[in-house]
This record gives structure tokens, sequence and C-alpha cells, in this order.
């Protein structure tokens, strides 16, 4: 019994890789990187492309692509959990 607690207590901690968000470091990727292309008025415009929560993600990601920066999973929540809570407000 003891030896499958412990297989399953290790599969929990296994599947639970996902750490919390970081906005302060998504804030920093995006001083150093994306405002040498654009500044916050593409986050703001009216007509935005980004509607949704996962379109954020997404757009992150190919900006990221566009650009060669090769972030970890993590630097990509960072920057999109930044740009929500200061721009986008997606529940």
């Amino acid at each position: 019994m003891k030896a499958r607690l412990t297989a399953f207590t290790l599969l929990l901690t296994l599947g639970s890789g996902a750490q919390a968000a970081e906005p302060a470091a998504g804030k920093s990727l995006v001083e150093e990187h994306c405002q040498s292309c654009h500044g916050s008025e593409v986050y703001t415009r009216a007509d935005r492309k980004v509607t949704t929560q996962t379109g954020l993600h997404k757009q992150v990601q190919r900006c990221e692509l566009a650009l060669g920066l090769r972030w970890f999973d993590d630097q990509i929540n960072d920057v999109a959990t930044y740009l929500n809570q200061n721009y986008y407000q997606f529940k």
C-alpha cells in the first residue's frame, strides 16, 4: 500500500510541473523584446486582433517564433499573463 501511495504522490508531483506565471518576468521580456517592434498601443487599440486569453497566448507564441527568441513555455506564459493583467484583462 505504501509503495502505491509513493508512486501516486510521485505522479502527482511530476504531473504538476506547471508553475504559476510570473508577470514581473513577463514585463521584463515585453520591455526587452516586444517594445522594439511596437509600443503598448497595439494592446489598447479599439480594433485589436486578440479577443480571448487563448488568442493572446497564441499571439505571444507567434511573435516569439517570428523574432526567433526560443522562449520556454513558462516565459510565454509570463508574457501572456503580464499582458492580460495590464492590458487585456480577460477572465
